[in-house]
């Protein structure tokens, strides 16, 4: 996952742009970049960091114009370099400033026809790069010298034709305007923004809502799986279907563990469908065990909280903060190796010892990913004096690679793949180990918005709505192992 914004507004976008990054932070740790247009020239700063180090006010002055995107990294496989960073840009034709979110899972593909039938060289392992190099040739290929709207809608079917997999795309197009679309089955998410000003209207695109109410921005609705919108430098609001229906099938992960519980994201609020989670969750815990010892549930923060108040709820069991988290260690599931994500831990947790001695406790997580986490997080309860250890997951067992832009573990890596519950239970070495049931879940985001009937479950079901072939699942358990991430990290030494 990455984060994504394009604003043409009109006075200076920098400012706003760098503000809706730091909101979108927890979306990609790993680099950030700002593209500006000030009518006659592009303006690029990006780096590896986050976007408060990656920008100063040296960096930030030169960044002129009414006009940009913004990116914040999440190090996909093959793309942890200082050359990956966000934005990319091409100068034919006309300058294009592209950021983008998710994955392509035929990039391999693309990189030799890019190469071989558009006559265009990718300098990088990034499919970001490679997504751009296919929208500059469509439109390219329309052999026009004044650009009009539908040329730039063509050249976004012709992305559609050719790229395979999850995408959510701001980029600039110099001279004309910005441009926004996702791929036909909606699986990452893009939202549009209204602002009026004293000078004039003014439009925004953005990974979640929340950045555009930090910016004052009005949510106006979700750009629509295989749609394009076109801001024009006039502040002319355009868009257009390009892709043949599919069905639309939104990443669930984003109610989950991705998205800010502030956002709301295909009309679904996360807050609340965090909460329904909590309290399906809840209502399993009393079929399975009307007569459970539970005396406190205790969230693993953050992201798990909404779900444990509401399990607290309909259990009549005391909600505690058992852990105190310190804010200035990343998310850990976004961490590049193992051994840093292990290192993370106890760093960012602390367990309150009045919270846990001599009770039963119950702790809800998000997920459960690798497991390693969530066995550390055990053993801190019991050290700090749990009589016994309960653990709930808000999400059902994760026994499959996500593909589309989220960049889990090899297979061999997740815990629960090849294992069954009770074997999970002992390798973490709780007292009880409950997961949500998938059928749960979906419902608990689709009561937010009933005319979603279809996610994006594939790290739950093994389903990939766009299809999948055995040579790349392989190919993905060879990039996403740490032993292989350490490998691309480590120089190698000349001889």
């Amino acid at each position: 996952m990455c984060g994504i914004i394009g604003i043409v507004g009109r006075s200076e976008v920098a400012t706003a742009l760098y503000d809706g990054l730091t909101v979108l932070q927890h979306r990609g740790q790993d680099a950030a970049g700002i593209a500006t247009y000030d009518g006659k020239r592009l303006h690029l700063s990006k780096g590896k960091g986050l976007a408060r180090d990656v920008f100063d006010s040296a960096s930030m002055s030169g960044l002129h114009g009414y006009m940009g995107i913004g990116h914040c990294r999440y190090p996909t496989a093959g793309t942890e370099g200082a050359t990956e960073a966000q934005p990319f840009y091409v100068n034919s034709p006309f300058g294009i400033a592209l950021a983008h979110n998710g994955n392509l899972t035929n990039t391999r593909a693309l990189m030799r026809e890019v190469f071989a039938e558009d006559r265009r060289h990718i300098n990088s392992e990034s499919d970001s790069e490679v997504l751009l190099n296919v929208f500059a040739h469509e439109l390219q290929a329309q052999e026009r010298l004044r650009l009009e709207p539908e040329h730039l809608f063509k050249a976004v079917a012709g992305v559609h034709n050719r790229c395979v997999g999850g995408y959510a795309i701001v980029a600039l197009v110099l001279g004309y305007g910005m441009v926004g679309f996702r791929d036909p089955n909606g699986i990452r998410p893009l939202v549009i923004g209204r602002r009026e000003t004293a000078e004039g209207t003014e439009w925004a695109l953005a990974s979640e809502s929340v950045a555009l109410d930090i910016l004052g921005f009005q949510r106006v609705r979700d750009v629509a799986p295989g749609e394009a919108v076109l801001i024009t430098t006039e502040g002319e609001f355009l868009a257009r279907q390009c892709a043949a229906s599919k069905v639309h099938a939104p990443c669930i992960f984003e109610y989950v563990y991705l998205a800010r519980p502030d956002s709301m994201i295909e009309d679904v609020s996360v807050y609340k469908a965090r909460l329904r989670m909590g309290e399906r969750l809840a209502h399993k815990i009393r079929r399975l065990r009307p007569e459970h010892d539970i005396d406190v549930i205790i969230p693993v923060p953050d992201t798990s909280r909404s779900a444990a108040i509401a399990m607290g709820k309909v259990l009549g069991v005391e909600y505690r903060e058992g852990f105190v988290k310190n804010r200035y260690i990343g998310r850990t599931f976004i961490m590049p190796g193992q051994k840093e994500r292990v290192k993370s831990v106890r760093r960012k947790l602390n367990p309150m010892e009045l919270e846990f001695r001599n009770k039963v406790v119950m702790l809800v997580d998000d997920s459960i990913v690798r497991g390693t986490t969530s066995k550390q997080i055990v053993q801190m309860a019991r050290e700090a004096g749990a009589r016994k250890v309960y653990l709930a997951s808000a999400a059902p067992p994760v026994r499959y690679p996500n593909v589309y832009g989220i960049d889990m573990p090899s297979v061999s890596e997740l815990v629960a793949h090849g294992r069954n519950e009770a074997e999970i239970e002992a390798f973490i070495g709780c007292d009880w180990l409950i997961y949500q049931d998938l059928e749960d879940l979906i419902a608990a985001v689709q009561e937010g918005n009933p005319e979603l009937t279809q996610f994006d479950t594939s790290c739950f079901s093994g389903e990939y709505v766009t299809g999948l072939s055995d040579s790349y699942l392989q190919q993905l358990e060879l990039l996403r192992s740490d032993e292989a991430k350490e490998r691309q990290r480590t120089p190698v030494a000349s001889a």
